[in-house]
């Protein structure tokens, strides 16, 4: 008798079990139904263009950072100023494009958990492990200060606990930051502001509405916007300026006017479908704007633009960059929607 109610309780549970990973198994299956291809392909050619980046910067145009080369580059310069012009932008836009639906299936508190569980543990591994790592390389072989030991700069200078050397150098003190995990940091901070909105608005909101792409006028005023409170910005924090926002939001202000308003961009494009909805003459006519700007970027006669300050050229280069920026969101979506909507 026992054995048979221990064989009906072992079967059950292996029916559960089964019936658990059908479910799963079903889930799974509606999730790659549903996957939208031309994103995935659009986020992995951006990821190797901030691979390709990053990888690029001790050659020329940047000064290196934590690894040197006496080589440079010049056409480097150009490549690296398009990139920042855009590839960050765009990657915001796209990843707020699937918050709203993301909240509305899950809620406040699971959405939050998991932007904590998939943003905020990389971004402490990379801030108490990773980046201590390179700028202690960084600091023994490029900053002309004593050979010291790993822990005694983990401890003394990465987190400053201790006195300030005398003569430092900088970049800054202590050196503890997240390097280029900012736009994890960034994208944290930007999902927790769009949980407390939505907390306060109280209402579900509706996705993929189809409503009618924004015409040239409205892409036009959004951008001579974006542009001008950028120069605005850049009056006080030019490009390559970072600070500790709040002692620890790790922030270049320079550009945070084009990556908040397009995050907002791909808030409203989810809600009202422009992904996928962007019409033909138009994509292909601001994707040609870009590339003209690109060329144009590449011509290296642009001594005018001027990174910052109350200046004509700070103002040139604002409205330049944004335009650049705004051409290849749209042209580079509409391309990738066209040209590489499959799994790839």
């Amino acid at each position: 008798m026992l054995c048979e109610v221990r064989r009906k309780v072992v079967i059950g549970n292996s029916c559960k079990k089964l019936n658990k990973d059908y479910k799963k198994g079903l889930d799974i299956l509606k999730t790659l139904e549903n996957r939208i291809y031309f994103l995935d392909n659009l986020k992995v050619a951006l990821i190797m263009l901030v691979v390709a980046h990053h990888a690029g910067q001790p050659y020329g145009g940047s000064e290196g950072w934590w690894y040197f080369k006496t080589v440079d580059s010049p056409g480097l310069g150009s490549f690296f100023a398009v990139n920042a012009a855009f590839f960050m932008s765009l990657f915001f836009m796209i990843s707020a494009y699937f918050m709203p639906a993301t909240f509305n299936k899950k809620g406040a508190s699971k959405f939050l958990k998991e932007r904590f569980q998939r943003l905020g543990i990389p971004l402490l591994i990379g801030f108490f492990i990773i980046i201590p790592l390179l700028m202690y390389t960084y600091y023994i072989n490029f900053r002309g200060y004593p050979s010291i030991s790993y822990w005694e700069y983990y401890i003394s200078i990465y987190f400053g606990i201790g006195d300030q050397p005398v003569g430092w150098t900088g970049p800054s003190w202590p050196d503890m930051n997240f390097g280029y995990l900012w736009f994890i940091e960034h994208l944290l901070v930007y999902a927790l502001l769009y949980a407390i909105f939505r907390m306060i608005i109280k209402k579900t909101l509706t996705t993929e509405t189809k409503n009618k792409f924004p015409g040239h006028v409205a892409i036009l005023l959004f951008t001579l916007f974006v542009a001008v409170v950028t120069f605005v910005i850049r009056i006080w924090y030019p490009i390559d300026h970072w600070v500790g926002f709040l002692g620890i939001i790790q922030t270049e202000f320079a550009h945070v006017p084009q990556y908040a308003s397009f995050f907002i961009l791909g808030l409203l494009a989810a809600r009202r479908g422009w992904m996928g909805n962007i019409p033909k003459s138009l994509g292909l006519s601001w994707l040609a704007i870009g590339v003209i700007l690109v060329l144009i970027m590449y011509s290296g006669k642009l001594s005018f633009f001027q990174k910052g300050g109350f200046t004509w050229g700070s103002l040139a280069y604002s409205v330049f960059e944004t335009f650049l920026c705004a051409a290849l969101c749209i042209g580079i979506i509409y391309l990738f929607y066209v040209k590489f909507n499959k799994a790839s």
